[in-house]
């Protein structure tokens, strides 16, 4: 090992932790052992992820609650999900220059990372940033989803307290109405609160909560929040309300239940996506994955086949 990047991260290098981030995020197999040593310093940091439709505010929102964590004396980690550009698979930083005052925070490291084709609106490497900056020392970490409408509920996974920005004026009111990114909410944020309809969403979502089973019936009972995160009008009232989710998940073990089962599904993915690259590589080595896409394609053998015999010889089983 050339560089002692775990032991840097935790003496509170900027530079080392932004080497880590860009290896995991380009798959470098260096990573490992940095990780291996920084996990143990896991563990500290409260998750919370800000998730919703594109053109929600989820941006500024972001900046004006971590100015408002920042008032609270505490450190934040923030890792803004954004589409992958098609030329460079980089992320396309769009208003990400609006957190440019929390940049120059020492108490702040704010870290923008490319979906690159990942869906679920996260990245690959996300939850291994997560780790990163929490073993880095932040206080608080904010995941920013990159804002892809019914399908983003992965943030889930990996925040403590999911906050879901809703919008009057951009199609929420509709899709108040619908499953699944609605039941991943912790909170329900109705940003624009000064728009015409913000009181109509309020209360379908209101209705929502009161009428779904697979809401009403959770030990916890989302809240909603009015913002109009622009002017800072009702971020501390978010703030607060996040906080009071914290104390609930934290009075009876929820927390350490909700984590448990997170390193459980974190560890099976990871043993996936190892198996997966191994094989991967083993079968682009001597080009043997071209023939048998060749043998498949000329009706020798089925992928099902192929599958069952590659897992075979790599298992060393019949």
């Amino acid at each position: 090992m050339t560089n002692d990047y775990a032991g840097e991260i935790l003496a509170g290098s900027v530079r080392a932790t932004a080497r880590l981030i860009s290896w995991l995020e380009d798959e470098d197999q260096r990573a490992l052992e940095h990780m291996e040593r920084l996990y143990p310093h896991t563990g500290r940091a409260y998750v919370i992820g800000i998730t919703g439709s594109p053109g929600a505010g989820k941006s500024t929102l972001t900046d004006k609650l971590s100015y408002a964590i920042r008032r609270q004396g505490l450190t934040i980690g923030i890792i803004a999900v954004d589409p992958s550009s098609p030329f460079t698979g980089g992320a396309v930083l769009g208003d990400r220059v609006r957190m440019t005052r929390l940049g120059v925070d020492p108490g702040v490291y704010i870290r923008s990372m490319a979906t690159r084709g990942f869906l679920g609106g996260l990245a690959r490497a996300t939850s291994d940033v997560v780790k990163v900056l929490d073993a880095f020392g932040k206080d608080i970490i904010i995941i920013e989803t990159v804002g892809v409408g019914q399908d983003e509920v992965d943030i889930i996974r990996l925040a403590d307290t999911t906050c879901l920005v809703l919008v009057p004026g951009l199609g929420d009111t509709i899709q108040s109405m619908k499953a699944g990114v609605m039941e991943i909410a912790d909170l329900f944020v109705i940003n624009k609160a000064d728009r015409v309809g913000a009181d109509q969403l309020l209360s379908e979502v209101a209705l929502r909560i009161q009428q779904d089973s697979q809401i009403k019936n959770k030990p916890w009972t989302p809240e909603l929040v009015k913002t109009v995160a622009v002017e800072d009008q009702g971020v501390n009232d978010l703030w607060d309300a996040i906080r009071r989710h914290r104390t609930f998940l934290e009075s009876d073990g929820r927390l350490l239940e909700k984590r448990r089962e997170r390193t459980r599904n974190e560890t099976l993915q990871m043993i996936h996506n190892e198996l997966f690259r191994r094989i991967r590589g083993r079968l682009a080595e001597n080009g043997e994955l071209d023939r048998l896409v060749d043998q498949i394609l000329a009706a020798k053998t089925d992928p099902y086949a192929v599958m069952r015999g590659v897992i075979g010889d790599w298992l060393h089983t019949p």
